[in-house]
């Protein structure tokens, strides 16, 4: 595994998402990147939670309905 911490590999995620742009401005950026960070994020609580939504919902600090709409908007579940 690499050394960097997630500040570092979001900020180098970050720069060379602006060298590929080019001097193009950039939209939605903050919700691209909350999108882009949630579900890996929601994925990998889930499996640790062993897909407990209570469990997994107060690990990340979210009422258990807003963690099931966040599942269900990212086709986590059905």
């Amino acid at each position: 595994m690499s050394n960097n911490n997630l500040h570092d590999c979001v900020r180098a995620s970050m720069q060379e998402f602006f060298r590929d742009l080019d001097g193009t401005d950039p939209a939605g950026l903050h919700d691209m990147l909350v999108k882009a960070v949630e579900k890996p994020l929601l994925e990998v609580v889930m499996e640790q939670a062993q897909n407990n939504q209570s469990r997994a919902a107060q690990w990340l600090g979210l009422n258990r309905n807003t963690l099931r709409k966040k599942l269900l908007e990212h086709k986590l579940i059905d």
